[in-house]
This record gives C-alpha cells, sequence and structure tokens, in this order.
C-alpha cells in the first residue's frame, strides 16, 4: 500500500460542514476525480465519506473522523473507537492526533497505535506538530508520519504551513514514511516537498477547497 503511495499524491477531498461540498455523493466524486488522474490516494473525513469513497475507488484511502471532545483539543481520530468506525467504513489507512496534547480519556497515542494494529490490522498515520511528537509516534509504531498540524496547536500557531523545517527533520531522523501536509498551494511547492524527503504529499485546499478558494479569490478582486 505504502509502495503504491510513495513519491505520489495524496488529494485530501474534505468540505466544511456548512458547505454544500460537505455531502458523501460530492466527496465521493472528488475522490474519483482526483485518482481518475493519478492521485495515488485520498484523505477522507468522516465514517459516511469514507464508506461512499470506498464504493467508488480502490486506490488507498486514509480515513480519519474529526470528533471534538471536551476537555482536550486533540480532534483528529481521538479515541478507538473512532478509528473502528473508520476502518469498518472501508478505509486502509487510520490517521491519528499523535500530537502531545492532552488527550481524551482512553488510550494514550501508543495504546491507540497498538489497538489499530492488532484489532483493526490497519496501519497508522500519525498526525503531528513537531519534532518531539514525530519521534514520539514512530516509536510508537505509527507506520507513517505526516506533518499535517504543524501550526495548528497552540506549540506551532505562530508558524506557517507547509512546515518544511519539520519536513526535513523528520526525513534525517525518522526511519518511517514522511508525509508532507499542509500549505501545499501550487506543483512547485508540492515537488519541492519530495525533494526536502516526502514519501507521499498531501494536498487538500489547493485543490478541492472550492470554499476557501473562492473567498480568497474574492477578498482579492474586491480589496481597496
Amino acid at each position: 500500500m505504502f509502495q503504491q503511495l510513495q513519491s505520489g499524491l495524496v488529494v485530501s477531498c474534505q468540505a466544511p460542514v456548512d458547505s454544500p461540498l460537505h455531502d458523501s455523493f460530492v466527496i465521493a466524486a472528488m475522490a474519483q476525480a482526483a485518482v481518475n488522474q493519478g492521485a495515488g490516494g485520498v484523505r477522507i473525513d468522516t465514517p459516511a465519506h469514507v464508506e461512499a469513497v470506498r464504493r467508488r475507488v480502490t486506490a488507498p484511502i486514509i480515513g480519519l473522523w474529526k470528533q471534538q471532545i471536551s476537555g482536550s483539543d486533540v480532534y483528529i481520530t481521538p479515541q478507538f473507537i473512532h478509528a473502528a468506525a473508520i476502518a469498518r467504513a472501508g478505509a486502509d489507512i487510520i490517521a491519528i492526533d499523535a500530537t502531545l496534547r492532552q488527550r481524551p480519556e482512553g488510550e494514550t497515542v501508543a495504546e491507540l497505535i497498538q489497538r489499530i494494529h492488532a484489532e483493526l490490522d490497519k496501519p497508522v498515520m500519525a498526525d503531528v506538530d513537531t519534532l518531539e511528537a514525530a519521534i514520539a509516534a514512530a516509536d510508537a509504531g505509527a507506520d507513517c508520519v505526516g506533518t499535517t498540524l504543524y501550526g495548528y496547536t497552540a506549540e506551532t500557531r505562530h508558524l506557517k504551513p507547509p512546515g518544511f523545517d519539520l519536513l526535513t527533520q523528520m526525513a534525517e531522523r525518522l526511519q518511517v514514511s514522511i508525509v508532507c501536509e499542509g500549505g501545499i498551494a501550487s506543483p512547485e511547492v508540492a515537488r519541492r516537498a519530495l525533494e526536502l524527503g516526502a514519501d507521499i504529499v498531501v494536498v487538500g485546499t489547493a485543490i478541492t477547497g472550492i470554499d476557501l478558494q473562492v473567498k480568497a479569490y474574492q477578498a482579492a478582486i474586491t480589496r481597496d
């Protein structure tokens, strides 16, 4: 599976909950279009969307389930019950928040990875924000580690994706597959990520983020 994704593009097909695009049929159509044009895989949120995409593509699906839980800022597949639901829906790889932040009651990152491996028989993508978290995730058994949360946590909020500094550090220190995700705004930036050591590049808003893209264009056009 990782050989299929190696040195390639994964398209994140997601949409804000309040967007007309947040519809299983639409998400699945975007995913199929991405795969038809050569994407090695797709990254999909929620069991319903994963299930819809699975019916239309055979390419690897990195699945996740964003859930806000009181008392914790961890929201990407925060607990095993969310990972299990994503696996049942048809995901091939389970993405989890593997930052060092306070987690909801339940498993540690290491325990969650172990349960996903043992009980679901699925590889794990660890979404991190810092090198410390990346090393900890790899040591805990994550099959690949991504820069996904760089710039989105309290510790890294002053930093702007793409996290090329984190990417290069991960390439030097880790033996697992490395994913660059976040802030990939053009094909040239995606290529640069691979040159810096990424095995896989995930692109979302620049390809599928119609809401944010139109908003940005409109803001620029109407600016005084």
